[in-house]
């Protein structure tokens, strides 16, 4: 929702003399809404689950960090080129604002990606034991014995 208002905020602007800077905001809040918006309906629909060779965690990972950092420079750019009108400003501060949810998301998004890092590790380690270990237990066939003697 804040990049959402941010995006508004940014395209109420009807002139701009350096535009870069405005430029550069509206395709970083715009594609972090756009790209935020194809993972919530994903994950809303549970459709997520119906391909699963993606890793979902770190595709979410991936998202929120490059959100926080890109927000964080369009947001500094636009704060040093603005014209100190009230829609820039709104802009700036809800860019400001969007990168620190998406900071929190992130952390919240590492944490989430280590656990189940640590329960796929410990998955995989226990079945590479339980197939050691069944690979060494001994079957008694009596047609072995019967060669022996």
């Amino acid at each position: 929702l804040l990049a959402l208002t941010a995006f508004i905020c940014i395209e109420t602007i009807m002139e701009c003399s350096p535009c870069e800077g405005l430029y550069f905001f509206e395709f970083v809040s715009c594609s972090a809404l756009v790209v935020t918006g194809a993972l919530l309906l994903l994950f809303s629909l549970n459709l997520h689950t119906r391909i699963p060779q993606i890793n979902w965690n770190l595709t979410d990972l991936v998202n929120t960090g490059l959100s926080t950092f890109f927000f964080f420079i369009a947001s500094v750019v636009l704060a040093a080129l603005n014209h100190k009108t009230g829609a820039e400003i709104a802009a700036v501060v809800f860019g400001f604002l969007a990168m620190a949810v998406y900071a929190v998301n992130t952390f919240l998004a590492v944490k989430k990606w280590r656990m189940s890092s640590r329960q796929q590790s410990s998955r995989q380690s226990s079945d590479y034991i339980r197939a050691r270990t069944e690979s060494r237990e001994v079957v008694h066939r009596p047609e072995i014995q019967r060669l022996d003697a």
